[in-house]
This record gives structure tokens, sequence and C-alpha cells, in this order.
């Protein structure tokens, strides 16, 4: 700025010499004025530079013009200081604001006592049980207590989760050892590691671009297009196991770009057009993408490790998920999109431009990069390995680490985009305190206890196992709208569930798997209902009444498909 002004005044210099009165005895004429007279005639005195004390001091620029050594060279430069300082008027003197309100900082009052409530009450007034330890009591209180914190929030939730674990070492619970022996789980770093694969496919591009070439090639229609992002989705599910990051990484952003093309903007009767329906049917597919691979959702590989702590063990894990989930998911998958578009149709039936823009974007983003290629091969090593790791002795989590390795070695990921992807750390922190509190619960015999409690009752209502399990199939997944997360609700009941399930009777296969999948199903109940809801309804394309309405109604098709479908489907594999 400073040299700009310099130039500004030195180009209106011969100007300003050529009007004022010359210190000369013959003026010259101003036509004639040697460009040196300005450098020959001393400045003339100047006016007070000192503003009063209540005028407030000049800007930075201007104090750089004032003190450069070229500036006394020009004339305007007197004159605007002398305006500066005495014909500006004084600044009315106005009284500070009022402090601002301290900003609470810390728990959350409410919801902190009422999560420690639960565990006083369950500690203090409820009576032990005979068949319970005293240790086995005082962790449930703890383990009821996190609970509630997780899903009432004074605290962020990894923040929670070490103040349950804080406390369980604390009363002398929990050895310090065992309280974080769950801090070195395969299960819960393959979800950290998973994280960070998702991390790859956003930033070298590769998800956007999967997604941009279906829409490329279904996207003459609405219906089409729909299609096309649902099957890209499916396509980079087991790959990228997060399905917030799939929704607001990848899809949302295609979504937005249609819609708006298409004359379909948000919060606005035009939304009905095109952007209503294809978040719908977008957010409504989403569940069935993360149930048909075990690698495609974190809660999926939390609820089989949950499962193990039960005594149920699934060999060949993501194979033995795929083949149970493969028909009721692809079916749902097809159906979805179809159903929606009848139930809540669209406005707009055609979008004949879709493809054109995506060919265009796909233009701009040229040829498949070096990283994307590697993303794309080291993923196939990566689920190559899932799938034939067990006959080749080569553990899940050791595949993950091998993968991750690659894509660090050859550049398409930083040690830095691993420190940043805070949602993979927090997990870990979160995760392995609930799945250590749930393992020593098992241990210390409350889950048997509690099993026995509901088998009792089962009993005397003289339900068949079949029956007992659509019951109780049927309040996992209801009990979901008390819930704001699918991996909190799975920390919370999943065990319990799977307890009674066992205590009725029910396979235990089926049973660990048909619950893994009803957490998936249950993420677009409403729009708080899983990470991806509160993505997709933040667009603003989707009215709430309408959320909660084709959430419950696309709930029952979906039961209906998984249940009609996936019984002759188990059946047929043998899970029963």
């Amino acid at each position: 700025m400073g040299s700009f002004a310099l130039h500004s005044l030195s180009a209106a210099a011969p100007s300003s010499v050529s009007t004022r009165p010359s210190l000369f005895r013959r003026p010259r004429p101003a036509s004639i004025s040697p460009p040196s007279i300005p450098y020959l005639t001393p400045p003339p005195p100047l006016p007070a530079i000192r503003p009063p004390p209540a005028t407030p001091q000049p800007s930075p620029a201007g104090l750089l013009s004032l003190h450069h050594p070229l500036s006394f060279n020009n004339s305007r430069r007197p004159n605007f200081i002398s305006r500066t300082s005495s014909s500006s008027p004084q600044p009315e003197t106005t009284p500070p604001p009022p402090p601002a309100k301290p900003i609470l900082e810390g728990a959350k009052p409410l919801p902190f006592a009422i999560s420690i409530a639960i565990g006083l009450i369950v500690r203090f007034l409820i009576p032990k049980p005979v068949e319970v330890s005293p240790q086995a009591w005082q962790l449930l209180a703890i383990f009821l207590s996190t609970i509630a914190g997780l899903v009432l929030s004074p605290l962020p939730v990894g923040a929670w989760a070490f103040l349950g674990l804080t406390a369980s070492i604390v009363t002398k619970t929990l050895a310090f050892s065992t309280a974080f022996s769950a801090f070195t789980n395969e299960v819960i770093w393959l979800i950290v590691i998973s994280f960070f694969f998702a991390r790859g496919f956003v930033k070298t591009g590769l998800g956007d671009r999967i997604a941009t070439y279906f829409v490329k090639w279904l996207g003459k229609s609405t219906l089409g297009l729909s299609y096309g992002l649902t099957l890209s989705e499916a396509l980079i599910a087991p790959a990228m196991p997060s399905t917030t990051a799939r929704a607001g990484g990848v899809f949302l952003p295609i979504i937005k770009s249609l819609s708006l093309s298409a004359g379909s903007r948000p919060g606005d009767s035009s939304s009905r057009k095109l952007g209503s329906y294809l978040i719908q049917s977008q957010f409504q597919s989403a569940g069935n993408s993360s149930a048909l691979f075990l690698t495609a959702a974190a809660q999926n590989l939390l609820c089989l490790k949950l499962a193990e702590e039960l005594g149920i063990i699934i060999s060949s894990p993501w194979v033995s998920w795929f083949k149970a989930a493969s028909l009721p998911a692809c079916i749902s998958l097809l159906a979805t999109p179809f159903i929606l578009y009848k139930l809540y149709p669209p406005e707009t039936k055609d979008t004949p431009e879709a493809p054109a823009m995506a060919a265009k974007k796909l233009q701009n983003m040229g040829p498949v990069t070096k990283n994307e290629w590697i993303m794309v091969g080291t993923m196939l090593l990566a689920v190559s390995l899932w799938v034939c790791g067990e006959a080749l002795g080569i553990p899940s989590v050791v595949a993950a680490m091998i993968g991750l390795s690659i894509l660090l070695l050859l550049g398409v990921l930083d040690w830095e985009d691993c420190l940043s992807e805070k949602s993979a750390w927090d997990t870990l922190t979160w995760f392995a305190v609930l799945v250590g509190m749930a393992g020593q619960l098992t241990n210390l015999g409350i889950v048997t206890w509690m099993s026995d409690c509901v088998a009792k009752s089962l009993q005397s209502f003289s339900l068949s196992w079949p029956a007992a399990f659509v019951v109780l199939q049927a309040s996992y997944f209801l009990i979901h709208y008390m819930f704001a997360s699918q991996t909190g609700h799975v920390g919370a009941l999943y065990s319990a569930f799977l307890a009674m399930h066992l205590a009725a009777g029910v396979p235990g296969i089926l049973a660990a798997l048909a619950l893994a999948y009803n957490t998936n199903l249950f993420g677009a109940l409403t729009h708080y209902s899983s990470g991806q809801a509160a993505v997709y309804y933040g667009a603003g394309y989707v009215d709430l009444p309408d959320v909660f309405k084709v959430g419950f109604v696309m709930a029952v098709i979906n039961a209906a498909i998984w249940g009609v479908v996936g019984t002759f489907w188990w059946k047929f594999l043998g899970l029963y």
C-alpha cells in the first residue's frame, strides 16, 4: 500500500507544483515547469501534525506514507495531514459496552446431573441381586452412567467415556491394566484404520470420480440418477467405512449441484423438483449399503466384537457377513429408489442435462491421477485380504495395516492426515472404553444374570424362539428413536439384546448378525438417528415431518424385505 500511495502522490506532483505559489521572484509558466523543481523546492512548513488527544491515530497505511523518505517531496501530504488533524470531527465518547456474559465451559449441568444420578441410584438405592458380586454391581452402575452420558452428552463422547474409565479405576472397580486392555483390541484398530482409508477416498477425489461416472451413465432420468448414486455408494462402501464421510464428502455435494442446476433450491417449494427426492433416496439407501459389507460401517465391526465377548465366534467374518446380507440388502437397494419415486415423487422426471454435466466435470477433473490408481490398487488388495485373510493366516486388522502403510509410503496419505482425523482417535477412545466395560461385565456375570431374568420372563409368555426373535428385533429397532448415534446404541444395548436372544433360544449367529444388520437400517429413522442423517437433513431440502414419515414407512418396508427374504435366505445358508 505504501508503494501505491507514493506512486499516486508522485503522479500528482506536477499539477500540485504548477498551481502553488512559486518561491522564485519570476514565476515560471506552469506548462514548462521542469520535473526537478519539486526536488529543488523545499517543502513548506508543515502544520501541526500531532492530533489532539481525542483524535484517532492515523492508520498504519497513513503512518507508512508519512514516514517514507520520499513522502515530503509531495506537497499534498501536508494538506492531507492538516485536514486529518484539524477538520475531522471529534469522535463522540461512548460508554463501553456491558461485559458479555461468561460462556459456560465444562460439562452441561443438567445432563451431567442426570447421568451421574443414574449411576448413583443403581449403586446405592437399588438392592443388589444375590447372584451379582459387589464389584460387578458397581461396574454396572458406572457403565450405565457412562451410557447415559453418551446419550445426553454432558461432554463430548470421548471425554465422557474417559471420565467413566477414570471412575472405574479410582473406585478400584477395575485395575488400570484391565481398564485399558481394550485399547489393544484388533477390531477397534481396524475401525480406526478404516477412517484413514475413508480420508484417502476424499483426499484423492476417487469417491467423487466414481459417483460422477455413475451419474454420467445412468443420469438421463431422475430415477436413473437416483440408481446411479445408490449403486456408486454400494461400490464405495466396503472401502469407505464411514457413512457420514460418504454422505458429506461425496454424495451431498453431487446432489446439491445437480439439484441447483435443475432449479431445485433448498428451503422453498422448488426443493421438491429434484433435491428432496434425491436426498431421501440416498439417505434411505445408505443403511442397506452399510449392511451389505462388514467394513462398510464402523458399528458393524463393533457388533461382531461384542458378540465375540458373549462367545459367538463367526468364522471368515467378512465373507460370512456378506453372504448373509447379500440377498436382502441387494433387493432393498434396488427397491428403495423406485418405492420412494412412487411415495415421494419428484416434480422433475427427466434430467437430460445431468450426463452432460457429469461428463464436463470428469473432463475438468482430468485423467485418473497416480494417487487415485494407488488408492484403487490398495483397496482391492485390502478387500482381497479381508475376504481370503483367514485362509492366508492374515487377520483383518493386519490387512488394513498393510494397506495404510502402502498409502503412507507412496504419499497418498501423510501422517498429518492421520493425526488430523479426529473422529478416528475419538472413536478409538470411547469404543475402547465401551468394549472394555462390556467385556468385564460379561466376565463378572452381569450379562448372564440379565439373560437369565429375560429368559424367565419370556418363558412366562410361552413364546417360541421365532416369536421372541421378532419381538426383540422390533424392540431393538424402535428404541432407536431415543438415540442420536448408531454406535452409541450398539454400545448401550447390543450386548444386552444379544443375551436376551440367546436366553430365548435364538441361534447365536443368527441373533448376532440380525441385530447388526438392524443397527444399519435404523440409521434413517429420524434426522438425528445417525451421522449421515444430520448431514442430509442439514442440506435444507427435506422438511422435518417428511423425515419422520418417510423414515417410518421405509423402516416397515425394510423390515418386511429383510424379514421375509432374510428368513428364507438364512435358512438356506444354515444359520438356523
